[in-house]
């Protein structure tokens, strides 16, 4: 499996077609969307719209923002800014793109040993952020590689043949080659909105074959992203913090 991960699009189609274009000439096998579609942004069924017709093979799960999005939470423990741009979101969702969010399954989901979760496997509304919080899922689950989103942050954290829990934060690109002896917890950031301080989408490539993970940046419109955020009426927040990636 050679697959494009990507999570927490957060309804920015700039971002989302930075990192398409980026792609395009790269051998690709399937693409892993591990959540959160919409939510913050102003362009959530341009999002969707590509997401559900993109052709190939695709494994998606949902997120939060997508689950309240979809009309199956009311986003009680949501900030006040995240809550109000996922009920303009729902009310402005296609009736394709509304089916899609309710249809989409809830991690973890298994595929071909790769575990594929939003926030932690046993809670997608969980921030894993920590060695020692990563250490208490990896005790917990014995898949090869999980992969989750929903913190922004691009990282890689491992557990060796000794029990050894290590994690580090991916500055720009980067390729890792892993340890099939080892077990890991990969996060590919954010494409939509990054909170590492670095404001380029940030996805990654994971080769099952070659058991590596490419980490990418890629820059993409930020004013015009704002400007729709602004135009929407949507808090100035959600497009101020995206010129500072935080």
């Amino acid at each position: 499996m050679r697959a494009l991960i990507v999570s927490d699009l957060h309804s920015n189609a700039e971002a989302l077609r930075a990192v398409m274009s980026r792609v395009r000439r790269k051998r690709i096998d399937e693409i892993v969307c591990l959540g959160d579609f919409v939510g913050y942004g102003a362009e959530p069924n341009q999002v969707l719209d590509v997401m559900r017709n993109i052709h190939g093979k695709k494994l998606y799960i949902r997120g939060n923002h997508d689950r309240v999005a979809a009309g199956l939470d009311e986003a009680e423990s949501f900030n006040p800014p995240a809550r109000q741009a996922a009920l303009w979101t729902r009310g402005r969702l296609s009736g394709p793109n509304r089916h899609f969010l309710r249809g989409l399954p809830q991690g973890p989901r298994l595929h071909e040993g790769v575990m594929l979760c939003h926030g932690s496997p046993y809670d997608e509304d969980e921030y894993v952020f920590t060695e020692h919080h990563a250490a208490q899922i990896l005790a917990l689950y014995d898949a090869p590689v999980i992969l989750y989103g929903h913190t922004h942050l691009p990282v890689v954290f491992s557990i060796d043949a000794h029990r050894q829990v290590s994690g580090v934060a991916v500055r720009d690109e980067k390729t890792y080659r892993l340890n099939r002896e080892s077990r890991y917890l990969i996060n590919p950031g954010s494409v939509g909105q990054p909170r590492d301080r670095n404001p380029a989408a940030s996805f990654a490539v994971f080769d099952s074959k070659r058991f590596t993970v490419q980490f990418f940046r890629v820059a993409y419109d930020i004013e015009k992203t704002q400007n729709a955020i602004v135009k929407a009426g949507l808090p100035r927040i959600l497009a101020d913090r995206l010129t500072y990636g935080t």
